[in-house]
C-alpha cells in the first residue's frame, strides 16, 4: 500500500510530540510493509530527497515570513499541495492520505478532493484544549475551526488518548464511531545502550555527587507548568535540601522562571539548561533520580513515556493523557494539576522512599516494552489503513 504522509514537523526540525512521533513511526510503517512517502516542510534544513529507514522523505521550502502561523501554514500549504501533486504524477498515486494535525490540512483536503483519495487525520492537541478550554485570540479561533474542518474531512480520525479522543467528540462534535485510539511509542534501545556504562562525570556536570536530581524536560511555557515546579522547589528544599532541580528546555517562560528563582532564594539549586541535544538529554533521564512533569494540558504526555523507557521515577499531573499513560502507586506518581502542595509530596514520596521507587520503575519500563513499542503502533495505523481502503472500494464518492 502506497501512502503520502504529510508533516509539519520531521528531522531536523522537532519541536513538540507530533515530531517525534512522526519520525518514529514512519519507519516502522515501512516494516510492515507501506511504501511511505513523507512530505515535509525544510523549516531547519535538511536535503530535498532522501531516503530514512525505508521512508521516501520530500522537503519543500516553506514560506518565511512574518505574520500569524494560521497564514503562514496556508501558504506553506500551497507549496506542499504543488510537490504532492508532482509525487502523485511520479507514482501514479496513493491509496492513503495522512495527515497530522491541522497545520498541514490545507493541503491534505485539498489532495483528497482533488484525486478522490481519503484522508486520515491524526490529531495530536487543539487549541482549546491548549487554552484550557477556550479561545483567546482570532489567531486561535482560525485554528480551531480549521482543525474542525480537517476532522470532518477526514475519513477517519486516529487519536493518542481517550482523553485526546474525547476533546475531539467535544469541540468539533466528531461522532465517536469514526475515532480510533492508536498511542504513542518509544524506542526503549534509545536508553537501553546506557545501561551499564558509567555516567557518572556526564551526572557531576548537572549536580553534586550527594545531590538528587529532580528533572523537568520540556517547553517552558504555561500549558506545561515548569512554573508549578518552581514553587514547590522551596518547599522540596526545606525537607529535602539534598535535591538539586535541573530544568531543560526552551520557551517564553525562561527570563521569567530565572527571576522567579532568585526571588525564592534557591537559584543556587536550579539550573536552566537551555537546548541540550537529544543524547544529553536521554542521558539525563538515565542519571535523573525523579523526572517531573507537571502539566496543565497533555495530550499524551510522550516524554513521561521516554522517563519511563529510561527506568527513571516519574511524578506528572493526572490531566488528559499523563493519566493515562502513568498510574498511580503502579507504574509512577500522579498528583492533582495546578497544585504546589501536591507536587511537593509527589517529588519527597519519590526521593525518600527509593525502594518503592524502584517497584514502579520497573513496572513502568515493562509496560512501555509490552504497550507502547512502535512496531505494535504500525500494526495498528496499518490496520486503520486497510478498513479505510476497504471501505474505499465499496463506495462511490
Amino acid at each position: 500500500m502506497r501512502v503520502l504522509m504529510i508533516s509539519w514537523e520531521y528531522p531536523p526540525h522537532i519541536v513538540g510530540g507530533l515530531g517525534k512521533h512522526v519520525s518514529e513511526l514512519s519507519p516502522a510503517l515501512v516494516r510492515k510493509g507501506i511504501d511511505l512517502f513523507l512530505l515535509t516542510p525544510a523549516w531547519a534544513g535538511g536535503e530535498p530527497f532522501e531516503v530514512v529507514e525505508g521512508v521516501k522523505v520530500y522537503r519543500v521550502e516553506p514560506v518565511r515570513e512574518e505574520g500569524d502561523i494560521h497564514t503562514v501554514a496556508w501558504k506553506t500549504n500551497l507549496r506542499l499541495q504543488e510537490k504532492a501533486q508532482e509525487l502523485w504524477a511520479l507514482t501514479g498515486g496513493f491509496e492513503i492520505i495522512h495527515v497530522h494535525d491541522w497545520l498541514t490540512s490545507f493541503a491534505g483536503c485539498a489532495l483528497k478532493r482533488s484525486y478522490k483519495t481519503p484522508l486520515i487525520a491524526t490529531i495530536h492537541a487543539t487549541e482549546r484544549g491548549r487554552g484550557r478550554g477556550y479561545l483567546h485570540t482570532h489567531t486561535s479561533e482560525a485554528i480551531h475551526s480549521t482543525e474542525w474542518w480537517l476532522t470532518y474531512e477526514a475519513w477517519r480520525v486516529i487519536c493518542c488518548s481517550r482523553h485526546m479522543a474525547w476533546e475531539v467528540r467535544e469541540y468539533f462534535q466528531t461522532p465517536e464511531d469514526k475515532i480510533d485510539v492508536i498511542p504513542n511509542g518509544v524506542k526503549t534501545e534509545r536508553f537501553d545502550r546506557w545501561e551499564g556504562v558509567d555516567l557518572t562525570w556526564f551526572r557531576n556536570m548537572y549536580a553534586l555527587p550527594e545531590e538528587k536530581i529532580v528533572l523537568y524536560v520540556g517547553r517552558l511555557v504555561e500549558e506545561k507548568g515548569p512554573q508549578i515546579l518552581l514553587e514547590a522547589v522551596p518547599l522540596v528544599l526545606a525537607r529535602f535540601p539534598s535535591a538539586k532541580f535541573v530544568i531543560v528546555g526552551t520557551g517564553h517562560l525562561l527570563d521569567h522562571l530565572r527571576h522567579r528563582a532568585w526571588e525564592l532564594g534557591v537559584v543556587h539549586k536550579v539550573l536552566f539548561t537551555g537546548f541540550i541535544p537529544d543524547e544529553d538529554r536521554d542521558r539525563l533521564l538515565k542519571v535523573a533520580d525523579v523526572a517531573v512533569f507537571p502539566s496543565l494540558y497533555e495530550p499524551f504526555g510522550i516524554v513521561a513515556l521516554e522517563a519511563m523507557a529510561a527506568r527513571c521515577p516519574v511524578v506528572v499531573s493526572e490531566v488528559g493523557g499523563l493519566a493515562e499513560v502513568v498510574r498511580h502507586a503502579e507504574t509512577g506518581i500522579t498528583v492533582y494539576p495546578n497544585n504546589v502542595e501536591s507536587l511537593v509530596w509527589g517529588i519527597l514520596h519519590t526521593l525518600e522512599n527509593p525502594h518503592w521507587a524502584k517497584m514502579r520503575v520497573e513496572n513502568a519500563y515493562r509496560e512501555v516494552v509490552e504497550k507502547y513499542n512502535w512496531d505494535r503502533i504500525a500494526e495498528m495505523t496499518v490496520g486503520v489503513y486497510k478498513r479505510v481502503w476497504e471501505e474505499r472500494q465499496r463506495v462511490y464518492w
